[in-house]
């Protein structure tokens, strides 16, 4: 029989049929589809959400199980300069700006009797101001430390830190600055210059870990291996926190003073309020308090009868 035949060709309702039977399978196979589409999505994300908490829960429990460490050559989270090497003292320091009284005091006054002035400033390594103060006063500061006319403590603090672009950078420079009071005292005073002298622009990312390492030995800094990986480490970062938190609440040997700026800026435990760019200012302030110091301590004479 030849295929030509029209008695073998498929009926209307057959190829009704066969049409449906297609569609239906054509629809079987989308579901099937979209059901392994989605599975795959779900199962993605829940990998994704197990694998994100477990890291937030290892960084947390890493810094939890991490106990604070604290820099040495501290006091009161401040660190006193013993040394002015690196920073060189120019002829042009302020002339008669030395804290002492000896154009008033009493003839018999000696220079041991003399109390040395106890000047202290918290600074933060991205404040303007900070940068301000130390750039006009620097001279006279290690001038008066070099003769033993004053106690200097800098207090690194970090209330700028959201201004770097998420990058921290006051938390992490005031973490490297201890990290150089820790292992080479000697150059904390270079190092805290040059990180108030070279500040970077607000609300720029600032140094990275790697540069604030290479400016502390620039600064001449001893054991530089040591203090490079104490910085890029961040050491001292938990510090850093905990000791602008400190400051916030309260400033040791104060009247109930508390951090409210940077720099701050105090001697003899007085804030100075006067301008931060005019050394003479502020030397005629030390000299005040120098003064009232040491006739403070200077025992007044009693009168005895005459025979």
């Amino acid at each position: 029989m030849s295929s030509d035949d029209p008695s073998n060709a498929p009926s209307p309702s057959e190829r009704r049929d066969a049409v449906r039977e297609k569609a239906q399978q054509v629809q079987a196979r989308q579901r099937r589809a979209r059901r392994i589409r989605i599975t795959t999505v779900s199962l993605v994300a829940i990998v994704v959400v197990a694998v994100t908490a477990s890291v937030v829960t290892w960084v947390v429990s890493s810094d939890a199980s991490q106990p604070l460490r604290s820099p040495a050559n501290m006091a009161d989270d401040g660190f006193a300069v013993t040394s002015v090497a690196g920073v060189a003292l120019s002829s042009d320091v302020v002339q008669g700006a030395t804290p002492s009284p000896s154009d008033t005091a009493e003839p018999e006054a000696t220079p041991t009797e003399r109390p040395a002035v106890e000047i202290r400033v918290y600074v933060d390594y991205l404040s303007t101001a900070s940068r301000d103060f130390q750039v006009a006063n620097v001279q006279q500061l290690a001038k008066w430390v070099t003769e033993d006319a004053a106690t200097l403590t800098y207090y690194p603090v970090s209330m700028l830190t959201a201004k770097s672009n998420g990058t921290k950078y006051s938390l992490r420079a005031a973490g490297a600055a201890a990290c150089v009071a820790t292992h080479s005292p000697d150059t904390f005073f270079a190092y805290n210059n040059a990180l108030l002298t070279q500040q970077p622009e607000v609300d720029s990312g600032g140094y990275d870990d790697s540069e604030l390492a290479s400016l502390a030995i620039a600064s001449g800094a001893q054991n530089p291996k040591t203090v490079r990986t104490c910085i890029e480490d961040q050491v001292y970062r938990g510090w850093a926190k905990e000791a602008t938190e400190h400051a916030l609440e309260g400033l040791p040997g104060t009247d109930g003073l508390a951090l409210t700026g940077t720099p701050t800026v105090l001697v003899n435990g007085t804030p100075y309020v006067g301008s931060l760019t005019d050394p003479k200012e502020f030397a005629q302030f030390v000299l005040t308090l120098a003064s009232d110091a040491y006739y403070q301590a200077t025992p007044t004479p009693t009168a005895t009868a005459t025979p």
